[in-house]
């Protein structure tokens, strides 16, 4: 079909234009209320404030696993290099450690799978370690989530290490720490976003204010 008279495009045409499509909703506030739950219900455990059994594994296969892998591939889609590293590294996290404990785990003595989980954190510290310290570039807010669960994983491995149920609580307590720190960068993600503006404040980025150049992009 060709133009109609001044010049105006037809509707064929412009169906023909290929058309950007738009970014999707910020997946981050999901994510982190993944996380969180998923953390503050291990945690617990780990602080033998329960009495039931493993009611973290189901959560750990679902929803700190799958949805925060999802979240995380949303985060792909938003080109958020950051988000999506830390959503699909923790929703595999959680996958990984829900499946240890549901197909491995009970075939091991308990120092065996005290060793297992030792070496599970340890890996994870390292790969937290780079990520807490990046995470200053986004927001306050986050990096707290970071550094809490920094050292998390560090006193739960040597306590796993060590078999010492006292170090292994601690790092249950400091784990529900960061449960909260990510529930409250979940709920400010999601209401500062739904008005359009800050209502709960997330900090400035730390990172750029302390080496020259690293301005956000």
């Amino acid at each position: 079909m060709g133009r109609k008279r001044g010049g105006t495009v037809t509707q064929a045409e412009q169906e023909s234009v290929p058309q950007t499509p738009r970014a999707v909703a910020d997946p981050a506030p999901l994510g982190l209320a993944a996380f969180a739950l998923t953390t503050f219900l291990l945690s617990a455990k780990n602080a033998a404030w329960t009495d039931g059994t493993d009611a973290w594994l189901g959560y750990a296969l679902a929803y700190g696993g799958l949805v925060q892998i999802l979240a995380g591939m949303w985060e792909f889609r938003n080109r958020n290099v950051f988000g999506a590293t830390a959503f699909g590294s923790y929703g595999g996290f959680w996958l990984g450690l829900g499946l240890y404990v549901a197909l491995v785990s009970g075939a091991a003595t308990a120092a065996q799978q005290a060793n297992d989980l030792g070496w599970i954190l340890l890996a994870f510290a390292i790969f937290n370690t780079y990520m807490m310290l990046w995470s200053a570039e986004v927001n306050q807010a986050v990096f707290a989530v970071f550094v809490t669960l920094e050292a998390t994983e560090i006193i739960l491995f040597i306590g796993n290490f060590a078999t010492s149920p006292t170090t292994i609580k601690i790092g249950g307590y400091i784990g529900v720490l960061t449960a909260v720190c990510a529930w409250y960068a979940s709920a400010a993600g999601l209401i500062n976003n739904m008005l359009g503006r800050t209502f709960l404040p997330v900090g400035r980025p730390l990172l750029h204010q302390l080496i020259p150049g690293t301005a956000r992009h």
